[in-house]
């Protein structure tokens, strides 16, 4: 190894990451069971395994969130993350990636390359992370496994090449790495072994000059002595090994974990996350060196909260040691907390440590300020620092939800902000100018997780209704706006007078304000209240209800009293000011369109493409996944997918899923605003 600490050297830690029923869960059974931390393999159908711990996961037989197990092999000490599969939890898994040095993409042999699949090959690879391939369900009937290497090539490169190979028709498997030929009697059940230990040899040397000459000289390197250019090229992407396993019969598992101990980086061989210190443009870039004597960095990854245990961090060590007792802070926080217990968490058990070294994911309980992706640290100079933000897809699917008995809506929004803290692809927000409360996710079925786990875990019942769509107002051509505003009711009277320009901005810019004002016309004073009465236009909106975006106001004269002017006379005469304008410049309602990708059979492809045609949507792309299933990509106004889920169970058999991600905001037709104008119209005369 290349480090000096055994300590650090001997751990590996991996993320088994992929389409739904691929087996990941049945797998980590099978890799705890071979390595003698469980005494017999849990079962899905049973709900004994010990990832799916939670209720609602063992009573729908699939993983709902990210779970942690550990385990011995060999002396390595090896952490798994085992991830949800469906899109919908896919925040779990990006989330998961944060954390460990391997990303194990997991492939349903009987079915190939699936959405999930591409898509975290994606990100592992935007994160540099070192990847491999585990192909799953060797010993299912009819497959074929040479055909689905060459589909895996063709996807993610020649790169990627064959570890081992299975053998006895799925029962066993061979090693092709440290083995130059194959056992007689051990034959592979296709390709072989010899040809694959020649193509990872070569591809290993590949990246260093000297491995390749002697290789060219001898014909042969004995790959004991390739263990540095093999973590080389698993750094660069330059190797992505493909490993053969059955969970089911136990096919390749020992060897699964020989792999996980001989050849996978530890710590000090993988790819470190790169901090920053500081915000924006003024951000550093600080490398956390994994050494146990340094000052503490570690990151959370994931935050649990549990109605009897609390709050609870689980976070990565990158460098520095925590102990029971070590003085930690939050992130940019003043105060540190004390660790009162350390855990190491295997399922829903929390097995107590005296500490824990760079590249171990540890767990603290009951600290509230403890929030997803803080850097914990114990020292008051490492404050501001911070990891590259994962860009999660954006929640876009919304529900609106009131609480069943009145008087419960603080405890409702309390469960809500728990749920969201758990979660980074949740959103809930209230909508001022619906007077709604609108949680966001990524579906349907991640929406349906969260009713039930308000239902089961907090005894919180909410109805719930299609929110109103997120529409915007904005303005397409410049105007000047003035108001007065006079009142005089005995005593004292109110006095403000503003003039004012609007401008368009690009879309996404937001609101500009800017004061031009000259030889104080307005009193320095009042442009404050100028633009809070601006501000409450834009949230209220103008022509149908709906907030205002993409504008700059200039404020650039006015008049003013000595006696009667004051701040909510500016604020009246900035707010109808602005109204004045905004009628003057054009202006249009905007909407939110979203990008979809629908995977689904393939017969059902002129289906859903002459579907979205006919919701206004347009159709990108399309592209086979494997045989019979094809992606389709668009574009579509989010108002057009109210219920599409059931339309695309209709067209599809049940077949086919969506996702969603929102994608910028257009014009509506006219005749869509005129609908939204009159709306808004006899709702204010109401």
């Amino acid at each position: 190894m290349t480090t000096a600490n055994p300590e650090i050297a001997c751990i590996r830690t991996i993320a088994l990451v992929g389409q739904t029923a691929a087996g990941k869960t049945s797998l980590v059974e099978a890799l705890l069971w071979k390595a003698g931390a469980i005494g017999a393999p849990g079962s899905l159908d049973r709900g004994t395994t010990v990832c799916d711990f939670d209720p609602m996961e063992r009573r729908v037989q699939h993983s709902l969130n990210a779970a942690l197990v550990h385990l011995s092999h060999r002396g390595a000490n090896v952490q798994v993350i085992d991830t949800p599969g469906y899109a919908d939890f896919v925040g779990q898994s990006m989330t998961a990636l944060e954390a460990v040095d391997t990303a194990a993409v997991v492939v349903n042999a009987q079915v190939g390359i699936e959405m999930m699949t591409t898509r975290m090959m994606e990100w592992a690879a935007r994160r540099n992370l070192c990847r491999m391939i585990i192909v799953n369900k060797i010993d299912a009937q009819g497959l074929d496994l040479p055909g689905l290497v060459a589909q895996i090539q063709e996807a993610f490169g020649k790169e990627c090449l064959p570890l081992n190979l299975p053998a006895a028709k799925g029962t066993e498997v061979v090693d092709c790495f440290f083995a130059p030929a194959a056992q007689p009697g051990h034959e592979a059940d296709f390709s072989s072994v010899e040809k694959a230990h020649r193509a990872l040899v070569e591809q290993v040397v590949e990246v260093d000059p000297d491995f390749v000459e002697r290789y060219l000289n001898e014909g042969d390197v004995d790959p004991a002595e390739l263990h540095a250019p093999l973590e080389q090229a698993l750094r660069e992407g330059h190797l992505i090994p493909i490993c053969f396993v059955s969970a089911r019969n136990g096919a390749g598992v020992a060897e699964l974990l020989d792999v996980f101990d001989k050849l996978l980086p530890n710590p000090t061989e993988g790819n470190p996350p790169q901090f920053y210190k500081g915000e924006g443009s003024d951000a550093v870039e600080l490398h956390a060196d994994p050494d146990t004597g340094k000052h503490v960095i570690a990151h959370v990854f994931k935050v649990t909260v549990d109605p009897y245990v609390g709050k609870m961090g689980i976070f990565r060590i990158h460098q520095g040691t925590v102990t029971k007792d070590s003085l930690l802070y939050i992130g940019d926080g003043r105060k540190p907390f004390k660790v009162g217990h350390l855990f190491k968490l295997q399922g829903k058990e929390h097995v107590e440590v005296v500490k824990g070294v760079p590249g171990d994911i540890c767990a603290v309980a009951k600290v509230d300020e403890m929030h997803f992706d803080a850097v914990l640290h114990d020292a008051a100079e490492d404050d501001h620092l911070h990891l590259k933000p994962l860009e999660f897809p954006v929640p876009v699917h919304g529900l609106a939800i009131e609480p069943k008995r009145r008087g419960d809506e603080q405890r409702m929004w309390e469960i809500l902000q728990k749920l969201v803290d758990e979660d980074p692809c949740l959103k809930v927000e209230h909508v001022a100018t619906t007077n709604e409360t609108v949680v966001y996710g990524l579906g349907e079925l991640h929406l349906r997780t969260l009713l039930d786990r308000m239902n089961e875990t907090y005894k919180c019942e909410v109805n719930t209704r299609p929110p109103r769509i997120a529409y915007r107002e904005t303005v397409t051509a410049p105007a000047e706006g003035h108001h007065r505003h006079k009142k005089q009711s005995g005593g004292a009277g109110q006095f403000g007078e503003v003039f004012l320009r609007i401008e368009p901005l690009p879309r996404g810019t937001g609101f500009e304000f800017v004061d031009q004002v000259k030889g104080g016309t307005i009193p320095t004073q009042f442009i404050p209240a100028v633009e809070k009465g601006v501000r409450l236009a834009l949230d209220s909106g103008v022509i149908a209800g709906f907030p205002v975006k993409d504008v700059r106001v200039i404020v650039y004269d006015g008049k003013s009293h000595s006696v009667d002017s004051k701040d909510i006379a500016f604020a009246t005469a900035g707010r109808k000011a602005f109204i004045d304008a905004v009628l003057k410049a054009r202006p249009i309602v905007l909407e939110p369109i979203v990008k979809v990708e629908i995977t689904a059979p393939e017969q059902a492809m002129g289906d859903i493409t002459g579907d979205l045609s006919s919701k206004r949507g347009q159709v990108n792309g399309t592209h086979a996944l494997q045989a019979g299933t094809m992606t389709v990509n668009g574009q579509v106004p989010l108002s057009e997918l109210n219920g599409y889920q059931a339309r695309l169970n209709g067209m599809t058999g049940g077949q086919g899923r969506y996702t969603l991600e929102l994608s910028h905001y257009e014009a509506v037709p006219p005749t869509i605003q005129q609908q939204l104008m009159g709306q808004y119209k006899v709702k204010e005369e109401d």
